[in-house]
């Protein structure tokens, strides 16, 4: 079979749905994963490349690591992962990809459908963990669209094709769901994670400079807590604790007749040097300076 892809400026290639591969030519495929399956014969699943379909992987075994728009993600048993049109992605060269595998076309389901099911928020998280309940629903509803796509006997093509967009809308409300939900949650996290965190540094930045230390502290991995920080502020941890040594210190030289040695002490430099050096790197200026100007 040709390849058919489209290589874009940036060099990554663009795969369509592979309609000569959909049971009766249908605008959607659902099926088993496993060695052997592929977009095209000559599509580099192993290599960063785009589809211009929907994706949506529903794991039965893992762990397996895949990478959606330069970010990996590890999917085990139960999650989901939700790769829509345009996004770079890539399969694992070592992973086991178990479990089941829906594809569908732009333009399959009409324009109610896709707006009520959120299939082009990009901004949703592309792997899903459903809770136990969530995960029986899913299941449920992707093994009766497995069964209406496979039976191709019962009704005439166009029968069968109203029946597979109806069982099709049926299991993307759910997993729309699924993904609004987890996206509000992850907010919801990350929100709690700053919060404590800003409260932290507000009560210790003048003892306390370690974005390390805090996050020891506060029961988190220092990468969680630099999604969370960056989530909030746009910012590391690291840079929002020292706008916050920096605005005490601004403080304090502005306001209090302090010699410069002791500001340096009260925001955690007991050495005058290396307060004069840090601050003069965050307002290229030196605390005399900034003192100075204001009087």
């Amino acid at each position: 079979m040709a390849d058919r892809s489209i290589q874009g400026g940036d060099g990554i290639d663009t795969f369509p749905f592979p309609v000569e591969l959909s049971v009766g030519g249908v605008g959607m495929q659902v099926g088993p994963m496993g060695t052997g399956r592929t977009w095209h014969a000559d599509a580099p699943l192993e290599r960063v490349h785009r589809i211009d379909f929907h994706v949506v992987m529903l794991f039965g075994e893992g762990p397996v690591r895949h990478m959606v728009d330069f970010t990996e993600y590890e999917a085990d048993a139960g999650d989901l992962l939700w790769i829509r049109p345009g996004q770079v992605h890539r399969f694992s060269r070592t992973g086991e990809y178990r479990g089941t595998a829906l594809t569908m076309q732009p333009g399959f389901l009409p324009r109610s459908t896709v707006e009520a099911t959120g299939l082009y928020r990009y901004d949703l998280p592309p792997l899903l963990r459903p809770d136990a309940a969530q995960l029986a629903g899913l299941n449920a509803a992707l093994a009766q669209l497995r069964r209406e796509y496979e039976d191709t006997a019962t009704l005439p093509l166009s029968l069968h094709t109203a029946v597979l967009r109806h069982s099709l809308t049926a299991f993307l409300l759910r997993l729309a769901h699924l993904a609004a939900s987890s996206a509000e949650a992850q907010r919801q996290r990350t929100d709690s994670t700053f919060t404590l965190f800003r409260d932290a540094v507000e009560r210790d930045f003048a003892t306390n400079h370690s974005v390390s230390a805090y996050a020891d502290a506060l029961g988190y991995s220092r990468r969680t807590l630099v999604r969370a920080v960056r989530a909030a502020t746009g910012e590391t941890p690291k840079a929002f604790i020292d706008k916050r040594v920096v605005l005490e210190a601004k403080r304090l030289l502005a306001h209090t007749e302090l010699p410069i040695g002791r500001v340096g002490v009260a925001v955690g430099f007991p050495d005058a040097a290396n307060f004069s050096k840090f601050f003069h790197q965050h307002t290229d200026q030196t605390p005399a300076a900034f003192r100075a100007e204001l009087r």
